[in-house]
């Protein structure tokens, strides 16, 4: 473990400075790219304008044709938080922009039954006629996927729907994209739209305000627009469903990624929000009024995920649909319930991914470059968790494998994965080296440049896997060098003593951080003074820093430290028995 200080560019931390930004934030954002007092802006007129984005007017025209002709829309979600609170989204913003909720349907795939994205299978579930959905839809939306649903759309077609594809996740390398009636999504070839890191609620919401923007020049909302804007659909109200999606689905926090989470954010700690999310919060046992970027990642959106993960996205989604205030408490305990047991399968199975790669590094003298595991107790549900915790303890990426759902009685399902990565390695291009050098060995894969996933074609899943795990760790041989392989931690350097207090720490806790802006991490020489296990997997310590004693914690590490280390720590309060202490939060020694 290498701890590197972050550069902070002087000029620019004192034009922020000067700007009126608090000295230490403005050191802080100076050393994450902020270059102007301007990016801190997060009022709604600085976002990006949705007409930016290739797709989203001809979607908003498509979407304005259907709530005025009262077609039939079926929104084709997710089964993760992003794709949950886009069809939550969707949902609720198309019947603030005037459709009835007889119009409307959704439909989710279950992970271990249809796979992902909109298949052939999703599309003639869309269509079965149920007490839920008596008409068969007009037109599909998917969210969160689609970009690489040939056969799907296709099979939409057949069966005379159209279909609007919004999706953020990368095409398919020289591929041609879905023949899709729209797309909209910043990913794709040709389109301006600066965000590429968005999330897939964030794209629906773009595609809602391109929606209202149609409608206004239609108008829907009096000649001209006459109908004061204060008066027509708020879709801001979403904001807070798009905040939690977006740092759920931990994207790069752009700039105005950063400014949609911050509006989320304002509208949460002023109470104006979903049922749903406020009973989230309540299962957290977390305060709305305090919330932050760490309860939408690690609070709101597990209890989210794992139904997709264990149980049944619906769960999720109605959720956040609901506005009966006691629905939504119910569904959120049984979200909370949900989550308890996703914790307890991980556990298992991440104590048994441990032993795994304790027995392959036995006889190695460092980890090998890439990882790929696989247990036949594995759940596919949590496989991601899993490669991430490994990916994070090996600093290497990692796939783990589960087998999936049996294509017919008595058959033997195909392996699927999830992978997780490390910066400098590209995980959905290094897949589709893997699909080009081993031909047929893929039966799809999609992702990100930090998350992905993949299935082996069906057969022998011995070979397969071997195929699979020779080939990932070719590329990673290729792609990575010993630096790279190296984990670097970057701090912030040591806080200064002036700042050591709670007021310093509910300032840090208020910002927007997160995947690729990082919250501050510091870094100093500390004496360990006592050291001690609490909860049996926690490190509770005792630590002189600067000439004075604090109390510091390291969550999940037992391992006993030096009596002198140099710490990479960050600021929080620890609250116990109504009394508010400053303490350091260790996060690595180097």
């Amino acid at each position: 473990m290498i701890l590197q200080t972050r550069d902070v560019p002087p000029r620019v931390a004192f034009a922020l400075e000067q700007s009126g930004v608090h000295p230490l934030l403005a050191r802080l954002l100076a050393a994450r790219g902020v270059r102007d007092a301007a990016e801190l802006d997060d009022s709604p007129a600085q976002l990006l304008r949705p007409e930016t984005m290739k797709g989203a007017a001809a979607a908003g025209a498509l979407l304005a044709d259907a709530i005025e002709q009262r077609k039939r829309i079926c929104i084709v979600a997710d089964y993760d938080c992003d794709g949950a609170t886009a069809c939550a989204v969707a949902l609720r913003g198309l019947v603030m922009l005037g459709a009835e909720r007889a119009q409307l349907a959704y439909v989710v795939p279950d992970r271990v039954v249809h796979g992902y994205g909109l298949t052939p299978a999703i599309v003639d579930l869309a269509l079965e006629k149920s007490p839920a959905r008596p008409d068969r839809p007009d037109i599909l939306v998917t969210v969160d996927n689609g970009i690489a649903s040939h056969a799907g759309v296709a099979h939409a077609h057949a069966r005379g729907l159209r279909v609007l594809v919004t999706d953020h996740h990368l095409p398919a390398g020289g591929q041609p994209l879905p023949e899709a009636d729209v797309i909209a999504n910043p990913n794709q070839p040709g389109c301006e739209f600066p965000s590429k890191a968005i999330a897939g609620v964030g794209v629906m919401f773009y595609v809602l305000l391109a929606t209202r923007a149609e409608q206004r020049a239609r108008g829907c909302f009096g000649r001209f627009g006459a109908l004061p804007r204060e008066q027509q659909p708020r879709l801001e109200a979403l904001l807070d469903l798009v905040a939690l999606g977006t740092v759920a689905d931990v994207v790069k926090l752009d700039a105005n990624n950063r400014r949609l989470v911050a509006l989320g954010l304002k509208r949460v700690r002023a109470g104006r929000m979903q049922p749903g999310l406020a009973a989230l919060f309540s299962a957290a046992g977390r305060l709305p009024a305090r919330a932050s970027t760490f309860d939408f990642g690690f609070a709101l959106g597990p209890r989210i995920n794992a139904a997709g993960r264990l149980a049944d996205m619906t769960l999720g989604i109605e959720c956040l649909l609901t506005d009966d205030i006691g629905r939504a408490g119910e569904l959120a305990r049984q979200l909370d319930a949900i989550n308890r047991e996703r914790r307890e399968v991980e556990g298992g199975m991440r104590e048994l991914a441990e032993r795994t790669v304790e027995q392959l590094l036995a006889d190695l003298a460092e980890p090998p470059a890439a990882l790929a595991l696989f247990d036949e107790s594995f759940h596919e549900g949590v496989v991601g968790i899993v490669a991430g915790r490994v990916k994070d303890r090996l600093h290497r990426p990692t796939f783990v494998f589960a087998r999936g759902a049996a294509a017919g009685a008595g058959g033997v399902g195909a392996l699927k994965g999830s992978g997780r990565s490390i910066a400098g390695f590209h995980l959905r291009d290094a897949l589709d080296l893997v699909a080009k050098r081993e031909p047929g060995l893929l039966a799809r894969f999609g992702g990100h440049a930090m998350a992905a996933g993949c299935t082996l074609a069906e057969g022998a899943a011995e070979e397969n896997l071997a195929r699979f795990e020779a080939a990932f760790r070719l590329v990673a041989s290729e792609w990575l060098d010993r630096a790279t392989l190296t984990r670097t931690l970057r701090t912030d350097g040591p806080l200064p003593l002036e700042y050591f207090n709670p007021e310093t720490a509910a300032l840090l806790a208020a910002q927007v951080w997160g995947q690729g802006f990082e919250a501050p991490l510091f870094c100093d020489e500390v004496d360990v003074l006592q050291q001690r296990l609490v909860g049996e997997k926690h490190l509770k310590l005792r630590l002189r820093h600067a000439g004075t004693e604090r109390e510091g914690i390291w969550f999940g590490r037992v391992e006993p430290l030096p009596g002198r280390v140099r710490l990479a720590w960050r600021l929080e309060v620890d609250e116990w028995n109504g009394q508010r202490r400053v303490q350091m939060v260790a996060e690595a020694v180097g």
